[in-house]
């Protein structure tokens, strides 16, 4: 389910992305810079079309992959807050904050003023999560989930926030990804929770996941001579995870397995970190392509704090 739901989230974003390439990005950050008269109709039909495509293409395709194959029932609830060491609602937050941050370029692309563009692109994120959480809701096999939601809040409301509050996004939310090198003995039991593929294991692998607060630090210090490019960033990860709750588990033909004594660790890392958006150029390709990167922790040194422990350092880490 996780695995579908990704996909189709990682469709959304191409497809607002696509809709942004068709602006320059001329202005990283905006304050009410596009006025009323800049409206265009066009483009506002355009962008409305993409949005509701998209969602009801996210609906029907719902329905028919996953929730058709279990009996719906009365809406409920479930508590999956406990799972996978909350890498999960990570994921949450970092998925609905691009959403917004696309969403509401696409919405400016349009014409339409900073603000409205703005609330938008945080309710086009947090309706577009919503969703598929309703479906969970009324699904057999799953259930709303409070905490799915509430991570999807705070991804999108901190987007809105720091737009209306400072006019720019000082604290973004990015994600990195590298392999974990799984035992040779966890290979079989890897590619049945996350895929046997590369591009599903990004989606799906929680295990080789990153998600980073990254903090710019020019725009809380103006009258500095840091660089307005240089960030901090502060990233949470956790591995060997081969189970939502714990390494204990059955297949499907009743061989039970028990790998508790392989820890379940959570890492705290500190890294330097690049913001592409405040980097100038005069391409209109590059900008969008900065724009685009800005999703992504960009590889650095990094310090690094266990739940064992235990410090270390990275020469680069991703």
């Amino acid at each position: 389910m996780k695995k579908i739901k990704q996909l189709l989230t990682a469709l959304l974003l191409l497809g607002i992305t696509s809709l942004c390439s068709f602006q320059s990005f001329a202005q990283t950050q905006s304050e009410d810079s596009i006025p009323h008269s800049t409206f265009n109709k066009t483009k506002f039909w355009i962008t409305t079309g993409a949005h509701v495509g998209l969602w009801v293409g996210t609906y029907v395709a719902l329905n028919k992959a996953w929730y058709a194959d279990y009996p719906k029932e009365h809406f409920h609830f479930f508590n999956d807050n406990g799972e996978w060491n909350q890498m999960d609602k990570a994921g949450h937050t970092w998925t609905a904050y691009q959403i917004a941050r696309l969403s509401t370029e696409a919405w400016r692309w349009s014409g339409l003023k900073d603000k409205t563009s703005v609330w938008l692109g945080g309710a086009s994120a947090l309706a577009y999560q919503s969703v598929i959480e309703i479906q969970d809701g009324f699904s057999s096999e799953w259930g709303f989930s409070w905490g799915d939601m509430a991570a999807n809040t705070l991804g999108a409301g901190s987007f809105v926030a720091q737009e209306l509050g400072w006019h720019e996004q000082r604290l973004q939310i990015k994600f990195s990804y590298y392999p974990y090198k799984y035992p040779a003995d966890l290979i079989a039991r890897r590619n049945d929770l996350f895929g046997s593929g590369p591009g599903e294991r990004i989606l799906k692998d929680y295990n080789s996941q990153t998600y980073w607060l990254s903090a710019n630090l020019h725009s809380f210090w103006k009258e500095s001579r840091i660089p307005k490019w240089l960030n901090v960033s502060f990233g949470y990860s956790s591995d060997l995870m081969l189970g939502a709750y714990e390494n204990k588990w059955t297949d499907d033909n009743g061989h039970a397995y028990d790998y508790t004594s392989y820890p379940r660790v959570r890492r705290f890392y500190i890294a330097p970190d690049i913001d592409f958006t405040k980097i100038r150029t005069k391409s209109k390709l590059l900008r969008s392509v900065f724009f685009a990167l800005n999703a992504v922790k960009f590889p650095a040194p990094t310090l690094e704090l266990n739940s064992q422990g235990k410090l270390r350092g990275h020469w680069l880490y991703f």
